[in-house]
């Protein structure tokens, strides 16, 4: 009899054995399955941290590309000033000279220059500022202030240079005059 109670014992501590060692397979399986879970998650942050470091890129790439010529285009503008000033002096010169032909096909020439500049500017996005109507500082630089009975407290009286924008961005604002 006590054989049969040592083997029932033998079996009793296989079982108590065998059990254990399903609970700790158990517990290994859920640990692990745990572990996968959480690197699942980790990286599908860090997937979706590249997606937006990635999109992110594109439109900065996007905006820098758009933006590629605001300072050519900035220095182009002395190039218009200086042809504005040569017509107009050459208006006035015009009135009080002999040469009133000679001076006539230069200015022709110097009006057809300054449109064809200004068209080739407007077909990239870069166009002259509204300089008539109320004073915006967004976009006017008000140099003086000027007594007018024509015009309303800072509303514009007179354009001294003119103002560029590129799209949507000011290259340069116009430099008013406007009524006090």
């Amino acid at each position: 009899m006590q054989d049969e109670n040592e083997k029932i014992d033998s079996s009793e501590n296989e079982n108590q054995k065998q059990e254990s060692q399903e609970n700790a397979e158990q517990d290994s399986k859920e640990s692990l399955q745990n572990k996968i879970k959480e690197l699942e998650d980790q990286y599908l942050r860090t997937y979706a941290d590249f997606e937006n470091t990635k999109k992110r890129l594109v439109r900065e790439k996007d905006q820098a590309l758009e933006y590629a010529y605001e300072k050519i285009a900035k220095d182009l503008l002395p190039s218009i000033d200086t042809l504005e000033i040569a017509l107009k002096t050459i208006k006035d010169s015009k009135e009080n000279s002999d040469q009133a032909e000679i001076l006539g096909k230069i200015e022709e020439g110097i009006a057809l220059t300054l449109d064809n500049l200004l068209k080739t500017l407007a077909k990239h996005g870069i166009e002259p500022i509204d300089a008539s109507g109320e004073f915006d500082p967004n976009f006017h630089d008000a140099i003086m202030q000027v007594q007018s009975d024509s015009h309303n407290v800072g509303e514009i009286v007179a354009e001294m240079q003119k103002g560029y924008k590129y799209k949507e961005r000011v290259l340069r604002p116009s430099m008013v005059s406007i009524a006090k």
